[in-house]
Formats: C-alpha cells, structure tokens, sequence
C-alpha cells in the first residue's frame, strides 16, 4: 500500500477524507492500526495523523462504518460563530487596545483560548511594547527631517563618495568612573531547563568626564576632554574649535582644508550661537544642518558612542586620568573599518526617514 501512494507525485495533497479512505481500504486488506500508521507515517511524514486518530477510524470500520465523511454537528455553522466571535474582540478592542485576554475573555464571554485564537490567528494581532523615542514629534518636526535628508541625499546623489568624505562630524559625551554593562552584553548561553542569570541593577558612577570628539570617514581627528567643573558655553565651544579642532584638521587632515570642509553637529544651543556660526562661517567650512530632536541621524549618537563605550563597560577608574586614558585607549581599539560603517549606516537611516520623517531603529 505505501509503495502505491509513495508512487503518487500529489502525496502531500491528501485530505482528511483521502486518508480516511486509505485506513479503511488497509482495513479490508486486512492490516491493523500500527502498520496502517507505519504506511501513512512513511509517505505523508509530518502530516501523517496520530495512531490514535489511526485506531479511532479502525475500530469505526471494523464496527461496520462504511461513511468516511465527517458528521453534522449541531448549532450555528461554525464561520457564523466566528463572525461573530470577530466583531466581539474588535469592539473590545475599539476604545482600549491594551487590553488582557482575559479582559476581553470578560467583556465578551469567550474563553480566554478563543479570544487569542481570534486575535492571532485571524486578526493577525500580536502584542507590541511601545519602543522609547527621544522625542514625540509633531508634524512640522517630521517635515523638517525628511527635508533634511531628501536634501542629504540630493548632494550625495550628485557628488558621491566626495561628498561623504567632506564631512567632519562631532558631539559631546559623558564618561562615566563606571558604566554598568548593557543587558546584551550580560547575557550567556545556559540550557534549556536553566533559569535566567541575575544581576544587580546599580547607577552609573559619581564621577564623569565629558569628552567632545570630531571624526570624519578615516577616523577621530580630535578628542578633546573637558576638564572637571568647566561650563560648555557657546564660548567655550567656540574656543575648542579655534584652538583644537582647526589645527587637528591641519595636523591631520590637511586636504579638507582645501576641498572644503562640510561641518556637521546637532542643533544643541551651544552649537547655534551666533559666535559658533560665525566662526563656522569665517574658516568657510559649510553648515550642514540638523533636524531637532534626531540623535538617530548623529553618527556619534547611533555608531561611535555606543561602539567606544562597550569597551568601557563594566570598568572602574578611580580618577578623571583614569577616565580620560581608558577613553583614548577604547577609541584606539575600534576598527578603522568602523568609521566608514558610520557614514554608510548614517546614509542608510537618511534613506529610510526621507519616507516618512519617522524615529529610525
């Protein structure tokens, strides 16, 4: 018998009602329930049913059931109690949508089985957390992003590499004595039957140095560490990029000077003020400029922070030194690749907010 239905290209296309048959033609050849499953097991696989749906239609057979087809069940068709079942979780759902199972199980005498049943599986619902954004933006705030990077992407239509390659991108940043590690970073594999590891929630340590960096596609051209107690105005700001930055491009980069250099940092207010822009605007280095409330689209808030500081996690330093030479050395080890990786995700996030203006993951 398995070598008849082996043979058949469809196999896989078997209905209850084909299989029904089969049980009950082996029955007549004369074979029981365990060898009945075997065949069916052999050619169907996981589609095959259970030896005791198996010994179930045997016994029907073997009582004289000569009837392979299901019989009527009582009450209302069962798609006009799913209709109904439907239209009950939806208004449920229609003034509160966080709402339990066993809420809308309450509301509208479903079990709690079949008020999951109708969400999943035919309203395709599933439970979303709500995701921390920076900022609910309005939707000025929204235009004002996917302008800026419709724009973004017009220059670099035109100008390519060329254009990603002018650009000097920089942001300020706290260092902390101790940074506890990320929960990513905490987790280990364990078996199946383990329960997960604990770990004691703890605040991020007293002393902290902020460390303004610029870098561009091949690398940081400053690191600059504030000392303890001095206030970043748009003074002190100024001054940094007269006496540290301008000269570290010249040290370092001293083709950009040439070809023009293309400045980026976020609209903070330290960054706007007059005095910046007007020095800005003296070494003529072109202002690209930043959307409100978008650390999503900072290559220093998304890629070079975060990467520097899991080298830093879960470290202790004693001093503002100890901070300041761990931060160098964390900035030391990332890889020269990951500088470029920076621009091609920036462009990446640029692409995907010109759409909509939304928070970019």
């Amino acid at each position: 018998m398995a070598g008849i239905i082996e043979s058949s290209p469809a196999h896989q296309n078997f209905s209850r009602y084909d299989i029904r048959v089969i049980i009950k033609f082996s029955v007549i050849l004369g074979k029981d329930a365990s060898c009945i499953h075997k065949d069916l097991v052999t050619v169907l696989r996981e589609n095959a049913p259970s030896i005791q749906t198996v010994r179930k239609w045997v016994k029907a057979v073997s009582e004289g059931r000569d009837d392979m087809e299901d019989e009527p069940r009582p009450g209302r068709p069962v798609t006009a109690c799913r209709d109904a079942n439907i239209s009950k979780v939806l208004v449920s759902l229609s003034d509160y949508r966080r709402k339990t199972c066993e809420e809308i199980s309450t509301e509208t005498s479903m079990s709690r089985t079949s008020v999951f049943r109708v969400l999943t599986s035919k309203l395709n619902n599933n439970k979303k957390f709500s995701k921390w954004v920076p900022h609910l933006l309005t939707d000025e705030q929204k235009e004002s992003r996917v302008n800026f990077s419709r724009n973004f992407l017009r220059r670099f239509q035109t100008e390519q590499n060329d254009f990603l390659g002018r650009i000097i991108t920089g942001d300020e940043t706290w260092v902390y004595s101790w940074d506890p590690e990320t929960k990513r970073q905490s987790a280990e594999w364990r078996d199946f039957d383990e329960p997960r590891p604990e770990k004691v929630r703890r605040k991020q340590g007293a002393l902290k140095v902020m460390h303004m960096i610029f870098f561009d596609m091949n690398g940081v051209i400053l690191r600059w560490p504030v000392p303890i107690g001095t206030t970043i105005n748009a003074q002190y700001y100024k001054k940094v990029l007269q006496d540290k930055l301008r000269p570290a491009i010249r040290k370092k980069r001293p083709g950009l000077l040439k070809s023009g250099i293309l400045f980026h940092h976020d609209n903070a207010p330290v960054h706007t003020a007059r005095a910046v822009t007007d020095v800005l605007a003296g070494y003529k280095w072109e202002l690209l400029e930043h959307p409100r409330y978008s650390p999503d689209l900072a290559p220093c808030d998304f890629h070079l922070f975060p990467k520097m500081k899991e080298h830093l996690r879960d470290q202790r330093f004693e001093t503002e030194e100890d901070i300041i030479q761990a931060t160098k050395v964390a900035i030391k080890n990332l890889d020269k690749c990951s500088y470029v990786t920076a621009f091609k995700d920036w462009l990446q996030r640029i692409e995907k907010c010109a759409n909509n203006g939304g928070y970019v993951e």
